[in-house]
């Protein structure tokens, strides 16, 4: 009678969707929640139960049930809605579509058992040596073989983590064995290794906007396993922190900087345009002389001592439009890397960075692409499967339509009427031959022209194609060899005055080779081992006149060739739980070809003047070379889960020199090659570190310490000639360098508010190398670089207020860069002369910018079959004039009047549509 009275009440209560209830022990309920059918089954019965629902689509069911046959008639009306019930003692549990397993099937261990596909989509994962496919993380999966005998209790796990909808490699994934916390990460290709316990074993899987996975293992040997992971859409109630979190912990390696492209489209820059090179100048220890500056300056390194390899070519002007865009199409770059302290062995050839770019292989299950349109820009890029699963293909092209904006310039301007244009093309192919080899083949191209007057205009171009074979040997070992050819040239057009036009172009080419091993020893060292080749070519100047009126004289200066070489090895040793360490070492040999002929010069100076001989180099005869040893060696200590120090060293030779008299690259800059007269430029940088995550991985706390020298770095004579010289060497001096600094940064990486805030402090010093009597440069004495900035602040933020809107913001402030400024007069040869002080002794005033932008995210609707994204943005929103360059006029002979020259003195809206299909 209790209960009849209990549910009576509850009938009252419910007073619609609960309409009877029979007497004694029948149960009858008619469209009512998991909530209501909790509160009646733990009234009526002596059942506990608990649920997990969809907070979307929360299940509406109706029941009519005797008591005795409940969870059976409960389990049949929950299935027809996506659920399940399974009972355990006196407790119920209703999840969505898998229940409770309490036990394996009957015909679990049947060797030909076929795998039947589940409800779940979380997770899927391939067997190879079952040839079936397994997607539920109920399940428990084999690996090896278990009718041949294995030695060790310990097996290496291979395989591959790819997305599930596209089928594309998720790079930087993190595998943990749980019982042991070994961890690998997935490399560029998604492949991983790693080693596991023989017998039960669950791996968990982390990655950047991927669903968490966890898969239960059957280890009996070596073995295969692939992963498909689930994109993640992240809710906003909830801070996950995935494997990017992790990132400092993973390695010993410091001073790098990962960047993952969804990351890049949500910083404001100018125009809107999302930009890889704009937002590696957010990071710390990264900066660049002014505003829309080409190139970018790395822990007191020239612009030239950055390496910046796409698809492992090399690409020697990075931006387009006087550095207003970068010259990688976002959406086909797949993720950004930057290595400002732990340089690894297999990269040399530079002395400051390296920034790794690497594209996306494009989907492999269907064809996508994409559409945008800017203010200055538009972008268009399509990929998908030409054979399903086995070969994908990705292609993307810009372009832009600036002269408009040029046109609204003031008559008086004397740049009103000019024209600029870029475009650029980004291609790649990939062919799975089978499950241990694949080849990709790669293709860029870039074309730049401007023109402020229709009577002088610059242009340049970038060509790199590159093709790559990855094999894996064995469990433990594996092969990524590549090839390829990259080429830049630039080219000056003046056709001002008939008599004096001229064409002047400059040219460098490079073939290359490159070998990289991965070889798992055991589960202490891990080692990466190879070689590189390169041969260099350049044109370092071809004058021609331009029109039959033109009595220039034409003149093509010497070729230059040279080769380096690179043998490699890098062992990451696992000391214990706490303690790891990556040492390598790296040996180069480089030297310039004949045919060349060079002169020698009595003591230090390099003049006409103190010329002694001249030497001649026959064809294919090395002219002068060089070699020596670069070492690598970083070290992390665990002191405990959450906090870490970590310590650098390595020393890196440079073998090419750009030549510029400018504080920024521009496109008329010439690149010369080592010879016997000109010494490769050579480096060391030591740097400690200290991490630290906060609130269970919510925030992210570092702060690193660098010191570094430089030797034989190339700075310009007052007055130089750098174009069209052929004894460059009188017109450069040799200098060396130091610098150091420290860099505090703080990342949010997920959640509603994300991003970073970053400041360093850093000093930037040269000065004239070797004893001599007179030096050209302050007297001998320590002067700032042109990129010395000591004080730099940034701050980059993304607010989600949804899934589909939010608001970005970034800061910018640094200290103004010095200059070079007149600081009296004086009357000489009928006029007045200026007279200028010692090298960079002054500084511009000090740079602020403050962008903002609002960004419509792509709807979620899978039934959609086009999605948009539209971003409104101010760049400079406070519209202040920050200096560029500040330069002197004289008029009338007496007067000197001074001038600050700004590239984007006011507020600039702008409005990026993008539709994906």
């Amino acid at each position: 009678m209790k209960k009849i009275l209990i549910i009576l009440a509850l009938l009252i209560s419910f007073s619609g969707p609960v309409l009877a209830q029979q007497p004694h022990s029948h149960i009858i309920l008619k469209n009512v929640g998991l909530d209501s059918l909790k509160n009646v089954v733990e009234s009526c019965t002596d059942f506990k139960l608990y649920y997990v629902t969809d907070s979307n689509e929360p299940p509406i069911i109706s029941i009519d049930s005797p008591i005795s046959s409940l969870v059976a008639d409960l389990n049949s009306e929950l299935l027809s809605v996506g659920y399940t019930i399974s009972q355990v003692g006196n407790t119920l549990y209703v999840l969505k579509k898998v229940g409770i397993m309490t036990k394996l099937p009957g015909d679990f261990f049947t060797p030909d058992k076929a795998i039947q596909e589940s409800d779940t989509t979380y997770v899927e994962a391939i067997s190879p040596t079952k040839n079936g496919t397994a997607v539920s993380e109920n399940k428990v999966y084999r690996v090896g073989d278990p009718n041949v005998p294995f030695k060790g209790n310990k097996a290496i796990v291979t395989g591959y983590v790819k997305d599930l909808s596209t089928g594309e490699p998720i790079a930087d994934a993190s595998i943990m064995v749980e019982s042991t916390k070994t961890t690998a990460i997935t490399n560029l290709y998604g492949f991983y290794r790693i080693l596991a316990p023989v017998g039960k074993v669950n791996l968990i899987l982390k990655a950047v906007n991927a669903e968490d996975a966890r898969i239960m293992l059957d280890v009996y040997s070596n073995g295969e396993l692939e992963v498909l992971m689930k994109e993640k859409v992240h809710s906003l109630q909830d801070i996950t922190i995935f494997a990017e979190s992790n990132q400092q912990r993973r390695t010993p390696l410091m001073g790098v900087e990962k960047l993952q492209i969804n990351k890049i489209k949500h910083i404001p820059t100018a125009f809107g345009e999302a930009d890889v090179m704009k937002v590696i100048l957010t990071l710390p220890g990264v900066k660049s002389v002014g505003e829309s500056s080409s190139g970018f300056n790395v822990r007191g390194g020239a612009t030239d001592q950055n390496l910046i390899l796409l698809n492992d070519g090399t690409i020697y002007n990075p931006t387009h439009l006087f550095g207003l865009f970068s010259a990688f199409n976002p959406d086909v770059v797949n993720d950004v890397e930057l290595y400002k302290s732990s340089i690894p062995a297999k990269y040399g050839g530079r002395i400051a960075s390296v920034l790794e770019i690497n594209s996306r292989n494009g989907n492999s299950k269907k064809i996508t692409g994409s559409a945008g349109i800017g203010l200055l820009t538009s972008k268009f890029h399509i990929e998908g499967p030409l054979i399903k699963d086995r070969t994908n293909f990705i292609l993307g092209a810009r372009t832009t339509y600036s002269d408009w904006i040029l046109n609204l310039l003031p008559d008086d301007s004397g740049y009103k009427g000019g024209s600029a244009y870029f475009y650029d093309i980004t291609a790649g192919v990939s062919h799975k031959i089978n499950k241990s080899n694949t080849i990709y083949a790669y293709g860029y191209y870039s074309a730049d022209g401007f023109g402020f007057s229709k009577d002088t205009t610059y242009s340049y171009k970038n060509l790199s194609a590159s093709l790559k074979w990855r094999s894996i040997f064995s469990d433990q070992h594996s092969l990524t060899l590549s090839t390829g050819y990259d080429g830049y040239t630039n080219k000056i057009e003046d056709k001002g005055n008939a008599v004096n036009a001229f064409d002047m172009s400059f040219n460098i080419e490079q073939f290359y080779l490159k070998a990289n091993f991965d070889w798992m020893l055991n589960e202490k060292h891990t080692l990466n081992y190879g070689l590189n080749a390169t041969y260099l070519r350049l044109s370092p100047g071809i004058l021609e006149p331009a029109g039959s009126n033109s009595e220039v004289s034409p003149e093509t200066l010497d070729k230059e060739n040279g080769i380096e070489a690179a043998l490699f090895v890098s062992d990451k040793w696992v000391v214990s739980d706490k303690l790891s360490i990556d040492a390598g070492i790296r040996f180069t040999f480089y030297s310039a070809l004949g045919p060349a002929t060079y002169y020698t010069y009595q003591g230090g100076d390099m003049s006409q003047s103190s010329i002694t001989d001249s030497v001649t180099v026959g064809s294919g005869k090395f002219v002068k070379p060089y070699f020596g040893p670069e070492f690598r060696l970083s070290a992390q200590y665990l002191i405990t889960d959450d906090l870490m120090v970590k310590a650098g060293f390595n020393t890196m030779r440079q073998n090419i020199h750009m030549l510029s008299n400018t504080a920024s690259a521009s496109p008329v800059d010439t690149w010369r090659i080592s010879d016997a007269n000109i010494v490769p430029q050579t480096g060391w940088q030591a740097a400690g570190g200290v991490y630290y995550n906060l609130f269970s991985n919510k925030l992210e706390l570092s702060l690193e310490a660098y010191y570094k020298k430089m030797q034989h770095y190339l700075d310009y004579k007052s007055g130089a000639v750098l174009s069209m010289n052929p004894h460059i060497e009188w017109d450069v001096l040799e200098t060396e360098g130091k610098a150091y600094g420290v860099e505090f940064m703080l990342k949010k990486p997920m959640g509603k508010l994300n991003g970073w805030v970053a400041y360093s402090y850093s000093r930037t010093l040269l000065r004239e190398s070797g004893n001599k009597e007179v030096y050209e440069i302050n007297n001998g004495q320590w002067y700032p670089a042109s990129y010395d900035k000591p004080h730099d602040v940034k701050v980059v933020l993304n607010y989600k207020f949804t899934q589909r809107y939010s608001i970005s913001t970034n800061v910018d402030y640094s200290t103004g860069r010095p200059v070079t400024l007149p600081v009296s007069k004086y009357y000489y040869a009928g006029g007045y002369r200026l007279e200028y002080s010692d090298r960079n002794s002054y500084r511009i005033p000090d740079y602020f910018r403050l962008d903002l932008a609002f960004n419509i995210e792509p709807s979620h609707n899978l039934k959609l079959w086009t999605h948009s994204m539209l971003t409104f943005g101010v760049y400079n929103i406070t519209g202040r004039k920050n200096a560029y360059s500040v330069y002197y006029t004289t008029s009338g002979g007496t007067k000197i009047q001074g001038y600050q020259l700004s590239i984007f003195g006011a507020p600039i809206p702008y409005i990026n549509y993008t539709i994906k299909f």
